[in-house]
This record gives structure tokens, sequence and C-alpha cells, in this order.
């Protein structure tokens, strides 16, 4: 059951499930909480379990731009606030992660750990810029109906797409229902971001690094860039950038023994 809160100039729509020790889900780019629905359900029974839609996504409103990931970060730290959750472990998905480094660097005394999900912390290449300001364009000629058409099939592993129906129409239709005006400014924001390696090599927060062996997105080289001895890795086979929909008990699997890890439980 979602509910709305007011945090200046955004009405965010979030998911607060389950006690105790907390967990942060961020979505991804044209997501929503619902991208996370097949996991939260055994997490929540551990775990308080806070699912944000982010600001131009899902059921939140799409105030004005700029859509940076320090605004998207500031953001959830505001959420975070207004809850009274003074500390969490945070994970996010692709765009998610993306923002969850920029959390990691602005808050890290709000983290007792962090995890990328299909995600990395490289900045867009010249060549993936160019792509952000063409989906833009598109978006704002066409709407969003064939650019997600267009996104789709990246997302899934080439096995997934065919054999899960059910699911690749579901992230369809929550792709659908992202803002226009939200995806655009977001893809700005994503084409905008900097370099956040430097998080990762120097953080002494427990870190998690989830890939799929089949992500047409972020590539295995780019996803297990840093090794050190608090950074734990699990690698998904038969997985492409939708772990959480493709093999959603893997994945409860592998984010539950990192939480008790890091909870000590």
């Amino acid at each position: 059951m979602k509910q709305p809160i007011q945090l200046g100039n955004t009405t965010l729509s979030y998911i607060d499930q389950g006690t105790g020790d907390t967990l942060v889900l961020l979505h991804g780019f044209c997501g929503s909480s619902a991208y996370w629905r097949h996991v939260i359900p055994s997490l929540s029974a551990y775990y308080r379990v806070i699912a944000p839609d982010l600001r131009g996504h899902g059921e939140s409103s799409a105030p004005d731009g700029p859509y940076t990931m320090e605004v998207f970060a500031d953001e959830i730290a505001a959420l975070l606030d207004a809850l009274g959750i003074e500390k969490t472990v945070m994970l996010g998905h692709s765009l998610g992660g993306y923002i969850t480094l920029t959390f990691a660097e602005k808050h890290a005394d709000k983290l007792h750990g962090f995890g990328l999900v299909h995600s990395t912390a490289y900045p867009d290449s010249d060549e993936a810029k160019a792509n952000r300001d063409k989906g833009a364009e598109s978006i704002q000629k066409y709407g969003m109906e064939a650019f997600i058409r267009a996104l789709i099939p990246k997302l899934f592993a080439p096995g997934n797409l065919s054999g899960m129906p059910e699911e690749v129409g579901e992230v369809e239709v929550i792709g659908l229902g992202t803002k226009p005006d939200g995806a655009i400014h977001t893809l700005r924001g994503m084409r905008d971001r900097v370099d956040r390696n430097h998080v990762l090599t120097s953080t002494d927060l427990p870190v998690f690094l989830l890939a799929g062996a089949e992500d047409q997105i972020i590539p295995l080289e780019k996803a297990f860039a840093v090794e050190r001895p608090n950074v734990t890795k699990a690698k998904l086979e038969g997985v492409g950038h939708m772990g959480m929909v493709e093999k959603p008990e893997r994945v409860v699997e592998e984010i539950g023994e990192f939480l008790r890890g890091v909870y000590r439980k």
C-alpha cells in the first residue's frame, strides 16, 4: 500500500512495509517501486522496507527540473528525515544505483551500508550521452510509448524476454506510467552525472554489488569495477538488467545474506 508525502515541491509516493532494521530500495529509470514487488514481501518479513517512486516516476509528481543525482539523493534524505529514520541500508537499481552512490557521497552518516543492483559508478560515455539526448527528443516528439517499447528488449536476458511474457508486460506497463517530463528531466540528469568510483574505493561502509551475467545495459566489468574487503559481489546467471523480476528468489537470497552481515543477524 503506497502513501504520499509532500517534500518541498515534490509529492513522493512510497511503500513502507515491515518492521525492524531499515532497507531502502530505489528503482531504475522508467520504473517505480513496483519493480521490487516480487522481493518486498520476503524482505519485509525481516526488515522495514521503504521503496519510493522517484520524482517523475510512478505515482510521484514530476516537478520542474533539473533532476540531478544530487537532487534525487537529497529528496531521499528528506524522506528518511520525515520518517524518522536515522540510518539505513540503501540499495539502488540502475538509476537508483547512481542516486545511491550520490547519497553515499553526501549523506554517508545516514548509511549502515549500500549497494548497486545492475548499476555502475562510471559516468556516461560520449555515445551514451548522445543517446540520452536522442531519448529526450523522442519522448518530446512522440511520447513514452515508442521509447518504452524500444527500451524493454534491452532490460531482460534474451531467453527471459521470450520466456517471461507476463513479467515483461508488467515492466512495460510500469514504464508507460512514467511521466514524459519526468523521464526527460531524468535522462538529462543521468547524462550529466559524474564518475563516482571514488565513493566505492574510499568508503569504509559495507558495499553490495549485484550484476546480471546477461545485462545488456551495464556490463559486468562496469558493475564489478572494485575489489575491496568490504565489497560483496553477486553475479546472477541467466539474468539481464532486471534480476528482481527475472530471478527474485535469488535476489532475495543475496540481499538477505548482505543484510544479515550488515545488521549482524
